[in-house]
């Protein structure tokens, strides 16, 4: 039997609505080449170790930087071309690295449709947001509260951090940076068989399923 997980206060009802009345027809304009259509989230890699598997039969000591330096990504994910733009700093995701994402998007599309796909974010959601995309002409689609299966995104982070973070060792800040820098200009060249079946608009839907007993 498969396993997976639902984060607990997720409406599975008010997810399948979402993607068939709202999602699929924006998805539809987007693969005929009629918008533009992104999907936005924040990742915050810490430097440090991230594991992966590793089996010996000895006891076996893997090197790891330690510290609390942090590289916070604030990306959108183009879901027809998989292209990435970001937002990148060391300090905080807020507003203002939204307002500048969406300067970023409107830059690379003057003359088209935009449509950016994110979740509730209070940094995300406020006034000043909304009203800037407003005024570029950009539409903001909200998810449904907890549901990270529909942001398109989250699946590229997962694959960000097996392909340059885990089992590997960076011996300061500036390299750790520079992986994920390089992962996410050139990700979608280098690893293009496996992200052309990761990153499909086909998402998962918990209608009609069955908790375990704990």
């Amino acid at each position: 039997m498969k396993t997976g997980s639902l984060p607990c206060k997720a409406d599975p009802l008010l997810q399948k609505e979402f993607l068939e009345k709202t999602m699929e027809p924006v998805i539809s304009l987007a693969k005929r080449d009629e918008v533009e259509l992104y999907y936005v989230d924040a990742a915050h890699f810490v430097l440090g170790a991230f594991l992966g598997y590793l089996w010996s039969k000895v006891r076996v000591f893997i090197r790891t930087p330690s510290g609390r330096k942090r590289y916070n990504v604030l990306g959108a994910y183009h879901a027809i071309r998989g292209t990435m733009v970001t937002v990148t700093n060391t300090t905080y995701i807020n507003s203002s690295s939204v307002v500048e994402l969406l300067g970023k998007l409107s830059l690379l599309h003057p003359d088209r449709a935009i449509k950016v796909v994110l979740d509730n974010a209070a940094y995300q959601r406020c006034f000043w947001v909304q009203a800037y995309a407003r005024l570029l002409g950009i539409e903001l689609i909200f998810l449904p509260s907890y549901s990270p299966n529909l942001n398109l995104i989250e699946r590229y982070w997962k694959f960000l951090k097996k392909k340059c973070l885990y089992n590997q060792f960076y011996s300061d800040f500036e390299s750790f940076c520079n992986a994920i820098d390089e992962c996410l200009a050139k990700g979608n060249k280098k690893y293009a068989s496996e992200l052309k079946t990761l990153m499909t608009l086909k998402f998962q839907s918990f209608e009609n399923i069955q908790f375990l007993a704990v």
